[in-house]
C-alpha cells in the first residue's frame, strides 16, 4: 500500500510541475478589436513565389486573433478590416484578391476576372519582429470610399 501511495503522490508532484513550467512563447500577427462591435479581417503576404490573401477572421469587440500563427518569416503583411455594424473599413492603397465569404486565393491579378472582388490594404512593417500586433481603433475605421489615413496602431508586443 505504501508503495502505490508514493507512486501516486510522485505523479502528482511531477504534474504539479508540470503546470508551473513557463509556456513557451507565442510568435504571431495579431489583429485586436478595440470598437464595440464585431469586426471581419483579411490578411495578405507573400508566400514563397505567391502572393495570398485570406479572410475572413471575425473578431469580436475587444478581443485579439492570430491571423498569421507562428514566427513571422516575412517583414511585410498587408490588412483590411470591416466594422460588421457601421460598415467603416480599415483599408489602404494596395489592392489585393477578396471575398465577400472565406477565402483564400492566390495571386493579386484579374480579380474580377476570376470571380473575386479587389479590395484595398493597408502595409504592416513588422521589421525583424516575429510577434507583432496591431489594433483597430474605434472612430478610424474610414466609411467606403472616403480617403484612407492613418487607421491603425501597432507594435511587436512586449515579451
Amino acid at each position: 500500500m505504501n508503495r502505490l501511495k508514493k507512486l501516486v503522490m510522485t505523479g502528482a508532484a511531477g504534474l504539479a510541475l508540470q503546470a508551473l513550467a513557463p509556456l513557451p512563447a507565442r510568435a504571431d500577427l495579431s489583429v485586436c478589436n478595440t470598437t464595440e462591435n464585431l469586426v471581419g479581417v483579411s490578411v495578405g503576404y507573400r508566400d514563397k513565389e505567391m502572393w495570398k490573401s485570406e479572410g475572413w477572421w471575425r473578431i469580436p469587440a475587444g478581443d485579439c486573433a492570430a491571423v498569421i500563427k507562428g514566427s513571422l518569416n516575412a517583414r511585410y503583411f498587408y490588412l483590411h478590416a470591416e466594422d460588421s455594424v457601421t460598415g467603416g473599413q480599415w483599408r489602404g492603397p494596395v489592392f489585393m484578391c477578396t471575398s465577400s465569404k472565406e477565402f483564400n486565393i492566390e495571386g493579386l491579378e484579374n480579380c474580377f476576372a476570376r470571380g473575386h472582388e479587389r479590395t484595398g490594404f493597408f502595409e504592416i512593417d513588422t521589421g525583424k519582429q516575429t510577434n507583432w500586433q496591431v489594433r483597430l481603433n474605434p472612430g478610424q475605421a474610414r466609411a467606403p470610399g472616403s480617403d484612407t489615413g492613418n487607421d491603425i496602431e501597432e507594435k511587436a508586443p512586449s515579451q
